[in-house]
């Protein structure tokens, strides 16, 4: 099977349209409601955006099928909506199908410095989420004595969880088949998809199973922040760090290095590929650290690696990999001009100017990138690391950080262990 990495013109992201519309200069609500025309005008806007630069609009759906969800989501809009409304209501469950872990939407930049902060009413229950099983682990309602750490809920409302779950999944993104990262987000956030997929309600009936092993239900309450926030003691305001050792934190935050006492195991913690965090000197101290001591074991941990520049994981491959490899044997744009949707996309200059100079058209009618369908990249020599490689993988590996995983997978001296990652063979690059 050929790896196929299309350059995507589409707005990784997809920032909702709808929040252009000026509400002129009165004060920002995200209560305001659009009319129907305007979000039938964004959408029909966003259709023609996919349609003409998103390579991979139909590898999962094909166009019959896209033809039918753009129809129908259009025919949906008969009112006006939020931002929200329409988000989960039209946009969510259409970017959906196309099955491109790079293609979603998110709210406005003014929607979402508005929120940030704000705690809404929810369904009370944080839970661990696998297959059809689900495990409280935080229960927002703090005096409930119940439904509490480590309880196995049945079922919300009537419906069981694989009907829950199945139906939360229609409108969450995911690369191809690879759900695994859908489970992590609804266990990080249950009540947060919970509320905007299925709405809210004062009182939900919980199934669940009672400490002698019997299937039992209870009422709960839904969580009310603003009740919960009266019985909070204040809390005393933290210091905040200094612009030294915030971005020494920030750093951290995105990558690490540990050797345990023995020297017998080293761990590199690497959260992004990004231009952040100086990953170059980085990996170069790293391993020049590992040759010297001579650590026979490595854990590399890229389990909440959304991905980043494909030059980042280029480096850090060189290190590792015995033998010559390349980022893709396909690697093509569809259009190389935006044309009026030049104000529709994130740095269009920019990504002009990139594919002016390095994209060429081929036979197929694709702008391709042949740099790195050509190039191949060599191991590094100086410091190169011959020991045990564990590289620690699940679904929030995306993008850039599965690639360096399948870069160095097969290696005799590397395992591959964890879950299955977020993004399929078939990877659309930003």
């Amino acid at each position: 099977m050929r790896r196929r990495c299309y350059y995507s013109c589409v707005i990784i992201g997809f920032m909702l349209i709808a929040s252009a519309c000026s509400t002129g200069k009165k004060a920002f609500t995200p209560a305001h409601k659009y009319s129907a025309d305007q979000l039938h005008s964004d959408f029909r806007l966003l259709r023609e955006i996919l349609e003409k630069f998103h390579p991979s609009l139909y590898w999962y759906t094909p166009k019959d099928s896209m033809d039918y969800y753009f129809n129908k989501y259009d025919a949906a809009i008969t009112d006006s909506m939020t931002q929200q409304q329409f988000g989960f209501r039209i946009l969510a469950p259409l970017t959906t199908r196309i099955r491109c872990g790079h293609t979603s939407f998110n709210y406005s930049k003014r929607y979402n410095t508005y929120m940030s902060g704000i705690q809404l009413p929810s369904f009370p229950l944080y839970m661990k989420i696998w297959n059809d099983t689900a495990v409280i682990t935080t229960n927002l309602n703090h005096d409930d004595s119940i439904l509490k750490r480590g309880v196995l809920v049945t079922g919300i409302n009537g419906f069981s969880n694989r009907q829950i779950i199945d139906s939360l999944f229609q409108f969450m993104p995911a690369d191809g088949y690879a759900e695994n990262v859908n489970y992590i987000r609804l266990s990080a956030a249950f009540p947060y998809y919970h509320r905007n997929i299925f709405g809210l309600s004062r009182k939900y009936l919980v199934s669940y199973i009672d400490s002698l092993g019997r299937p039992a239900s209870t009422i709960v309450p839904w969580f009310d922040p603003y009740v919960d926030t009266l019985q909070k003691i204040p809390q005393p305001k933290i210091a905040e760090p200094g612009r030294k050792r915030l971005k020494k934190e920030n750093k951290e935050n995105i990558r690490s290095f540990e050797i345990d006492s023995a020297h017998a195991l080293a761990t590199i913690t690497l959260n992004s590929f990004s231009g952040k965090g100086r990953l170059g000197n980085f990996f170069r101290r790293s391993f020049k650290t590992l040759r010297k001591d001579s650590v026979p074991n490595l854990v590399i941990d890229i389990r909440a690696n959304g991905g980043g520049k494909i030059t980042n994981y280029t480096k850090l491959a060189r290190y590792i990999r015995n033998t010559p490899f390349k980022v893709s044997d396909t690697a093509a744009a569809v259009k190389k001009k935006f044309g009026p949707y030049r104000k529709n996309f994130q740095s269009s200059f920019v990504n002009s100017f990139v594919l002016l100079l390095f994209t060429r058209k081929e036979e197929d009618g694709r702008y391709h990138f042949r740099y790195w369908e050509n190039h191949s990249f060599r191991p590094r020599e100086k410091w190169h690391y011959n020991g045990k490689v564990y590289v620690l993988i699940n679904g929030p590996t995306f993008s850039a950080s599965t690639l360096f995983a399948h870069a160095v997978r097969g290696q005799e001296n590397v395992k591959l262990v964890g879950e299955e990652a977020g993004v399929g063979w078939y990877v659309t690059l930003r």
